[in-house]
């Protein structure tokens, strides 16, 4: 439960592209955005008291159909998590290095507790692939990502009362308020229509910091959309009922553009002297096209059809793994937009289907930039017309592509690495 704020990290999605493909990640956390979401021209530019913004939130929720009575039992006497609004500025998937963030969750404990659930489940995760077409490996990985499948759900330690984080998040983020009062009114519905188990629930409805929640962390807003009854005892039940989060997470997957049948993708192997500027993260070319530059999958194993087609991204630079990504890369970026959260949840699922490790080390005699640096490097590209997409010190797409074109510029491998070499010579550029 990355306890951030997951699938759905719808937050980070609507936000910017929000994508749960993501989007998360929470621990993972379906809903919940990675990415920072633009103010809306009605969010204050200070919060108001917390006193006065929860009577707003309440009047807010009986407006869109809550019950006076639950928001008034949910809301009365609410004081704010003073840990929940620490935790916005600390997800790991854009502060660590990407191996740490990978190798953190891709445990040789969490490769056995998963396989060991996927025999447990066997039945139940054939019957959501006829229905769904997701493979279950990869459903195992996000349930292993998001809440060590189910281990940490009933942990005091990092689950957190739902309707207080969403309202300390409400009234204390303004960037992001309407997002998160939003979040918050339909976790009122979901206790309105007493659709979570409470009963077998003793802190209430809980989830991550960031209202994520249930097996797979889906924010209350997903749930509302995508949640399903799959074990048939009339309540969607993402908390208590495997079948139930499983399945609600391939129904997300599908609905979002899954590809039965076809890989996340798979590591590549580069020649000599590859041109790292082909690594673009957005320019598609055919597996045939690859192979003609030298690109083909780091190990043996049956190759997609000569004309599929896949992106090449090189996310710790040219002395790092590269990978050829396929669309449902993709959908798994929908549930969190971080690049770190979707190679997690795919490297996880491909060493649950009995793959060894990375082919290619990692740099990991590189030093982690501090945030302070990351930020230096957004304003230095912005300073010399390379736009970076802001300057939040999160390495995203739009920074990898501004770093590339200014590496080019002078003559550097255009792999969009930010690293202290990289920092360096964009400090003593002109």
């Amino acid at each position: 439960m990355d306890v951030r704020a997951a699938p759905m990290r719808h937050a980070r999605r609507r936000g910017a592209r929000r994508s749960l493909a993501i989007r998360l990640a929470a621990v993972g956390c379906i809903g919940v955005p990675a990415l920072a979401v633009a103010a809306s021209a009605e969010t204050p530019a200070t919060p108001p008291p917390f006193e006065t913004c929860r009577a707003d939130l309440a009047a807010w929720g009986v407006a869109h159909e809550v019950p006076a009575r639950v928001a008034d039992a949910q809301l009365a006497g609410l004081m704010p998590d003073p840990e929940v609004l620490a935790a916005t500025g600390s997800q790991g998937e854009f502060v660590r290095p990407i191996w740490d963030y990978i190798e953190a969750s891709v445990t040789p404990a969490r490769i056995e507790a998963g396989q060991r659930a996927l025999a447990a489940h066997a039945d139940t995760l054939a019957a959501i692939e006829a229905a769904y077409g997701v493979d279950r490996h990869v459903l195992v990985a996000f349930w292993g990502v998001e809440s060590s499948y189910g281990a940490v759900l009933d942990n005091p330690a990092v689950v957190k009362p739902v309707v207080r984080s969403l309202a300390t998040l409400s009234c204390g983020d303004p960037a992001r308020a309407g997002y998160w009062r939003d979040e918050l009114t339909a976790a009122l519905g979901i206790l309105a229509r007493n659709e979570a188990p409470l009963d077998r629930m003793p802190g209430g409805l809980t989830g991550s910091w960031a209202g994520a929640m249930g097996h797979t962390q889906f924010m209350p807003t997903v749930y509302r959309q995508y949640a399903v009854d799959f074990d048939g005892d009339g309540r969607r039940d993402i908390w208590t009922s495997v079948p139930d989060a499983l399945a609600s997470t391939a129904n997300y997957l599908r609905a979002h553009g899954w590809r039965p049948g076809e890989a996340w993708g798979t590591e590549a192997s580069l020649p000599e002297g590859f041109d790292a500027a082909l690594a673009d993260e957005t320019t598609a070319r055919s597996f045939a096209a690859w192979r003609a530059l030298g690109v083909k999958p780091a190990r043996d194993r049956a190759a997609p059809d000569d004309t599929a087609e896949a992106t090449l991204i090189l996310p710790a630079g040219i002395r790092g793994p590269a990978f050829l990504l396929r669309p449902n890369f993709a959908v798994i970026l929908r549930y969190n937009t971080a690049l770190a959260y979707a190679l997690t949840v795919a490297h996880l699922s491909d060493r649950l289907s009995g793959d060894p490790g990375f082919a290619r080390d990692w740099p990991r005699g590189d030093r982690p930039l501090t945030a302070d640096e990351r930020r230096d490097i957004q304003t230095r590209l912005a300073e010399r017309g390379f736009a970076p997409g802001g300057v939040d010190g999160k390495i995203g797409p739009r920074t990898r592509s501004a770093l590339r074109a200014f590496q080019g510029s002078i003559g550097l491998p255009a792999d969009g690495y930010a690293d202290t070499a990289v920092l360096e010579r964009i400090r003593a550029a002109p």
